[in-house]
């Protein structure tokens, strides 16, 4: 089959260049630009959990030197102190705060010697022809030709080509925040703190009293974000190096302390989401699908979820032949994850962008107010959390044997140490990106004995035998426990890292069931699964 044609040479398009090689399914990248990324020190990304984890599964890169964990957050207003959050790997893991140059430069080198990617400069897509076996694409410039795909994916940006000769709308709101950024070297006495002050004493114009986030990168580097006023006045030379003294001076013993200017600039936040992420065999992903950011949300952070989803997905069709359903998921759960995000920043945004903020509306609000903005900075809640497929179209249902856990059916899977087949210790999100689903059986003591042992033990050989019998291939993994998972659950997780379910026990008929519907199958139950399980 021609390979998956992917137009943008971006963090998202590299990520799934990456994602479906480890898949074994070529691709072609094509880049409108030279293959260079120009260090800005001022462009920066913040990743969570889930998808830290995915860039260093992909790369290699060791995130947490290349980029910062914050020790903690702290929140002020005015002069008190807010909120305090101090992060523990068990409890709250810290966010990662790294420069975009750097992650697109660990994506390029681990790119440079994979035989399965194309990478294709200087060449910029004007027309996309599709037929029921295949996309082409011509573009235009020195190396201008026509490329062949099975299917093709549009990371090419916020004025994304893609969409447009798909003829996709990008309704939204244009400009819901502006922010002047720096990145500066100094000594700042908040010891790898990331921290947000409203309405620093220092500065009290604009409709909220002002806003200056400070979020520390490696080697004493600091980016600062100031919350511009609505409207489009220039954001002068002059103007920023006041910000900068006046904000540096507040935050240390009244002076302006030694600082070394790296690099500045204007981010402004727009709010979009286009009306279809598929059109046949073109996908988009990425700024060119939707466009977030207020908040303390990351848009990119979204954007390499869309990519680890549609990896797999992609994956499967390319080996195995047209898996429409499961193709049809990703519009399905992308685009409701990232529409949740943007309905609740919407909500929220008039009432802390408006004058007088949430106290117009509520009285003594302002810890209210500082618990949402927290939510979007740290990645929680309805403004920040991962989305969640619980509503997904591939998800099983009405199987009897299922039982809870603390993750809800849907969400990332937490990241507990499991024992692999060949009997080394690994943790479960090192397995994720094969295009295999997971089985993972929590088998509390089973860590103390040699596989040869456990494995032919208790439910270990009719759980065995069901898992290959799946109608996918499929790892079986033992963990010594799981968050709200009693001793023989069974939990099935996507190959991307959301749990599908779990069950009480070894229950072969509701495990088949339940991988057949991830993969866009019907999900059957009881007699008729079993059968299904026994002919495999």
């Amino acid at each position: 089959m021609d390979p998956v044609i992917i137009v943008g040479a971006g963090p998202v398009g590299l990520t799934l260049a990456l994602a479906l090689a480890r898949q074994e399914v070529p691709s072609v990248v094509l880049d409108e630009g030279p293959g260079k990324d120009e260090p800005r020190p001022a462009r920066t990304v913040v990743l969570r959990e889930d998808t830290a984890a995915l860039m260093q599964r992909l790369t290699g890169l060791p995130v947490d030197e290349a980029g910062a964990r914050w020790t903690g957050w702290r929140s002020l207003r005015r002069k008190q102190v807010m909120r305090e959050i101090t992060f523990d790997d068990d409890t709250e893991p810290a966010p990662l705060h790294i420069a975009q140059h750097v992650l697109t430069g660990a994506l390029r080198e681990s790119l440079a010697g994979e035989r399965l990617v194309e990478i294709v400069t200087d060449s910029r897509v004007d027309t996309i022809e599709q037929e029921p076996s295949g996309v082409t694409a011509h573009t235009r410039g020195p190396k201008g030709t026509w490329w062949r795909g099975g299917y093709l994916v549009g990371c090419d940006g916020v004025r994304s080509t893609v969409r447009k000769l798909q003829d996709i709308r990008f309704p939204g709101r244009t400009a819901v925040e502006r922010h002047a950024v720096a990145a500066l070297r100094a000594e700042l006495p908040f010891d790898g703190q990331a921290l947000l002050h409203r309405m620093p004493p220092w500065r009290t114009s604009g409709p909220s009293g002002g806003e200056v986030t400070g979020r520390p990168l490696p080697d004493g580097v600091w980016r600062l974000d100031w919350l511009l006023p609505p409207g489009k006045d220039l954001v002068t030379p002059e103007l920023l190096l006041a910000r900068i003294r006046e904000t540096l001076a507040g935050w240390t013993d009244g002076s302006t302390p030694p600082y070394d200017l790296l690099d500045t600039g204007v981010h402004t936040v727009h709010h979009r989401l286009a009306r279809r992420w598929r059109a046949g065999r073109v996908f988009l992903a990425g700024d060119a699908a939707h466009l977030l950011g207020a908040l303390g949300t990351q848009g990119l952070d979204e954007g390499l979820r869309d990519a680890d989803n549609l990896a797999w997905k992609l994956a499967l069709a390319w080996h195995h032949g047209p898996h429409e359903a499961l193709l049809d998921s990703y519009q399905a759960e992308r685009r409701g994850a990232v529409a949740a995000r943007l309905r609740a920043a919407d909500q929220v945004l008039p009432l802390l962008r408006g004058a007088g903020g949430l106290r117009a509306y509520v009285p003594g609000s302002a810890r209210g107010a500082d618990a949402l903005l927290t939510d979007g900075h740290l990645g929680r809640g309805a403004l920040g959390a991962p989305g969640a497929y619980a509503d997904s179209p591939l998800t099983p249902r009405h199987l009897e044997g299922e039982v809870p856990v603390d993750t809800e059916f849907g969400a990332p899977v937490a990241d507990v140490r499991v024992t692999a087949e060949d009997g080394t210790f690994v943790q479960l999100r090192d397995r994720l990106g094969r295009g295999a689903l997971l089985v993972v059986l929590v088998a509390p003591g089973a860590s103390v004995w040699d596989r040869k042992h456990w494995v032919t033990a208790g439910v270990m050989p009719r759980l065995a035998a069901a898992v290959a019998a799946l109608p996918q291939q499929a790892e079986l993994l033992v963990a010594e426990s799981y968050p709200g998972a009693a001793a023989h659950t069974v939990l099935l997780v996507r190959p991307d890292g959301h749990l599908v379910t779990a069950f009480g026990g070894v229950r072969p008929a509701d495990l088949y069931a339940a991988a057949e519907a991830t993969l866009g199958g019907p999900a059957k139950t009881g007699a008729g699964a079993e059968a299904g399980a026994g002919a495999r």
